[in-house]
């Protein structure tokens, strides 16, 4: 493969209509030699050149230069400007190529999987960009070849893209064992935002906590190299301030087309987020935050949302106050004797006083349900103990009451609102 990249290298010098069209793309040749770029004469037979009698070895049909049909052999590649695809290491292992006529079908054609070149694991300029990646602490994943190299010649040198394929599970998990944040670029068109969604659902298997994943939908009338060209390289990195976080982008796409009025549209919501959701698994506190903005948007509780994605029991029955079967907290409520135990399990709170303040209502609830009173007894300690209002100096008679285990006192408080 090494043998060829130098080959089709050689040919680009040679071939002033290759070397025109790059200058035409604002391609430097210094960029080009960077990333080694090349020109595959258009002939059947050009490698014959090169290869001789090792052109018919079946070693160059598994790695995909040479194709086989009918029993007659030719060059895969014919009439296009040559990507090598280099390893970790540097050493050739595939090809992409690009058509030089707009209108010509595939517009580029990619090396097959083969046992030295796996395409889900692969990124193209990932060998050029790693010490950029590493030193910026970022890595941009584009869309394809030239919008690396685009980008690279624009100072962005941490750039990579996918070998013609969706964004893998494997590719994010290998930028991220080199960098904390990978911003994923795309196109504003209905194919870019596609491959959004893609890289989305990539990164959330892959993501942790200390983790960032940024999502850059450029507007539709640019790629990468129309945006570099019309507002510079400081364009470019406005839209890397002004990208999608993971959540927020997860947000965008739910939200997408739904009335948020009508519970049949919340419900969808909840139950489209459901796999992103349960795919996190690495970034439970990310998830955990998600899922609470999740309800908030579809009127629900985060709990009752956890236990529908089964991340969660049953929900946790409340301490019947019986008297010494519970373990309450503060204290309260523990023995068999205790003079609260008389206290019926859940008295009845019907009918309801109407209050305008809400420590009114919170009085309500802990007289109607005294083991709340053990339970939030730091907070009301905390929150009530310093205030005049009294609704509030009530809820206080009622912590001390229950503090003292005064039933006398307790009842004699309780019985404005019987």
């Amino acid at each position: 493969m090494g043998e060829a990249a130098a080959f089709y290298t050689e040919q680009l010098r040679r071939n002033a209509g290759a070397s025109d069209y790059l200058k035409n793309r604002c391609i430097s040749a210094a960029t080009a030699a960077k990333f080694g770029l090349g020109y595959s004469p258009d002939d059947w037979h050009p490698l014959q050149t090169l290869f001789g009698e090792k052109y018919s070895d079946r070693a160059l049909e598994e790695c995909g230069l040479v194709n086989v049909r009918n029993d007659r052999r030719y060059d895969a590649f014919r009439g296009r400007i040559m990507f090598p695809i280099r390893n970790a290491k540097g050493l050739v292992i595939g090809f992409g190529a690009r058509t030089m006529n707009g209108d010509e079908q595939p517009k580029y054609l990619n090396s097959p999987e083969t046992p030295i070149s796996h395409k889900g694991s692969e990124l193209y300029g990932y060998f050029e960009g790693r010490e950029a990646i590493y030193g910026k602490g970022r890595a941009i994943v584009c869309e394809g070849y030239m919008d690396v190299i685009q980008l690279s010649q624009a100072g962005f040198e941490e750039a990579v893209a996918a070998l013609g394929t969706s964004i893998t599970p494997e590719h994010v998990r290998k930028l991220f064992k080199l960098t904390d944040s990978v911003y994923f670029s795309f196109d504003g068109d209905a194919a870019g935002r596609k491959a959004a969604r893609r890289a989305l659902e990539a990164a959330l298997p892959v993501i942790t906590d200390v983790q960032k994943a940024g999502f850059i939908i450029l507007p539709p009338e640019h790629d990468p190299d129309s945006l570099i060209k019309a507002e510079g390289a400081e364009g470019f990195e406005r839209q890397i301030e002004k990208a999608y976080g993971l959540t927020d982008f997860m947000k965008k796409l739910l939200l997408e087309g739904k009335e948020f009025m009508y519970a049949e549209e919340r419900a969808k919501l909840v139950a489209e987020a459901k796999p992103w959701v349960l795919s996190m698994q690495h970034a439970p506190i990310l998830r955990l935050a998600f899922i609470r903005e999740l309800a908030g948007i579809a009127r629900l509780q985060a709990d009752d949302i956890e236990r529908q994605y089964g991340l969660a029991g049953a929900a946790p029955s409340r301490p019947s106050f019986d008297g010494g079967r519970q373990q309450g907290r503060g204290g309260f409520a523990r023995r068999r004797d205790d003079r609260f135990s008389r206290w019926p399990v859940k008295p009845a709170p019907e009918p309801r006083v109407r209050v305008k303040d809400v420590r009114e209502r919170m009085l309500q609830c802990l007289l109607s349900y005294p083991h709340l009173v053990s339970e939030f007894s730091h907070s009301i300690e905390e929150e009530f103990l310093s205030s005049t209002h009294p609704a509030a100096e009530r809820i206080i008679e009622v912590w001390r009451a229950a503090a003292a285990e005064d039933e006398e006192e307790a009842a004699s408080i309780l019985l404005p609102f019987s």
